[in-house]
């Protein structure tokens, strides 16, 4: 059953001559080789910030420090997952790139400003020793989690930031000998990290079945226009939820850090690290994420408007339920991932492109792991300098 005029026929259609960069075009440019060496000349420059801060015990500077990687990761996740919130918009041209990723970055914001459960789950997966050993555990963990960002980015992977986030913090937890907190990861990650991809994946699939019944007798370049209109909704809604999610890691990352050198008492996050965290994560998503955007919006399965509608709408739906019911970190790319699978199965099975399907499950499975080994090494890298 299809709401289009033909057998596999698509509501997308080319891009004009002229017009906007097609989503192929923006997505194979790449980055200059010296943005790399300044990136591993930024991490090097950190690690060795906390060797000297360990040795002086400059503990506040060390703190503003974590801060700070704390904020780049914040960054490096708006243009990782900025592709979950409008890929599939820009691929259905329901939006142009720019636009889509200017009411992304501005949605990011304000989801980022909507609560703080999920920041309070965050900062209680682990308890690091006080003072400076404590913060070399926290930066350890971000810089795990930053790097597994830029690698599967790299090479157009949508991984999970969320669990890349939790992996580097419990790698780093267990390289120090910390206190790993395992229920939590277990209740409020690996559990929804199993759960939410398969709910979005079937949800999506009955709204995409109940979409096609409804409007299989309506006009096909009419329903076209129409969810054109409502894509836009539902893009702006998922980048809503994306920052009500992903902002809520990085403020609970930050927690922790003020936890360890006596700043707070973990009950509440301050303004600032809400604002903070919301803006970093609201210029990250501007800066765009093209290439994983091409492998959500094109190689998984080929989307119309009605599919990308039912994909978002249903991934929005379960990142509310998660934050606010469950007050669990999941993971938008997962949720908006195997949306996309569901919706795609509608049409028939094959329709899913299952060996790019699969890529993307092996990125998820190697995300925690993964970066919980690079927290691991830069933890004994930075302790072993410092000590």
């Amino acid at each position: 059953m299809s709401v289009t005029g033909e057998p596999g026929a698509t509501l997308t259609k080319d891009a004009e001559p002229g017009g906007d960069p097609t989503l192929g075009e923006q997505a194979t440019r790449r980055v200059p080789g010296k943005a790399w060496l300044g990136l591993l000349a930024g991490i090097v420059l950190v690690m060795a910030a906390g060797a000297i801060g360990l040795k002086s015990d400059a503990q506040a500077a060390v703190l503003v420090l974590v801060i700070v990687v704390a904020l780049v990761f914040d960054y490096t996740n708006g243009f990782h997952d900025a592709a979950n919130a409008i890929a599939t918009s820009v691929s259905t041209r329901a939006l142009t790139p720019r636009a889509a990723l200017l009411m992304a970055a501005v949605m990011n914001m304000l989801g980022a400003l909507l609560g703080v459960e999920v920041a309070k789950t965050v900062s209680e997966v682990i308890k690091p020793p006080d003072g400076l050993h404590g913060l070399t555990v926290v930066a350890a963990g971000v810089l795990g989690a930053i790097t597994w960002n830029l690698i599967t980015w790299y090479f157009g992977l949508p991984s999970s930031s969320s669990h890349a986030l939790i992996g580097g913090v419990v790698g780093a937890g267990l390289a120090s000998a910390s206190s790993v907190h395992w229920e939590k990861v277990v209740d409020k990650v690996a559990i929804p990290m199993v759960v939410s991809p398969v709910v979005g994946f079937f949800l999506a699939y009955l709204v995409m079945v109940a979409l096609l019944w409804i409007f299989r007798k309506a006009n096909p370049s009419r329903v076209g226009r129409r969810f054109r209109i409502a894509q836009s909704l539902s893009a702006a809604s998922m980048a809503l939820g994306h920052g009500l999610q992903d902002a809520q890691k990085t403020m609970g990352i930050i927690v922790l850090a003020l936890v360890t050198t006596g700043h707070s008492n973990g009950d509440s996050v301050p303004l600032w690290v809400i604002v903070c965290c919301a803006g970093a994560l609201s210029l990250g998503t501007y800066a765009g994420g093209w290439r994983i955007m091409r492998t959500l919006g094109r190689k998984v399965i080929e989307l119309d408007p009605p599919k990308g509608f039912a994909a978002e709408a249903t991934s929005s739906i379960i990142l509310y339920a998660a934050a606010y019911i469950w007050h669990a970190p999941i993971s938008t790319t997962h949720t908006i991932t195997s949306a996309i699978m569901g919706v795609g199965a509608t049409k028939r099975l094959s329709a899913v492109r299952w060996g790019v399907a699969g890529n993307i499950v092996v990125a998820w499975v190697l995300t925690m792991p993964a970066a919980a080994a690079v927290a691991a090494i830069v933890y004994w890298l930075v302790h072993f300098f410092g000590a």
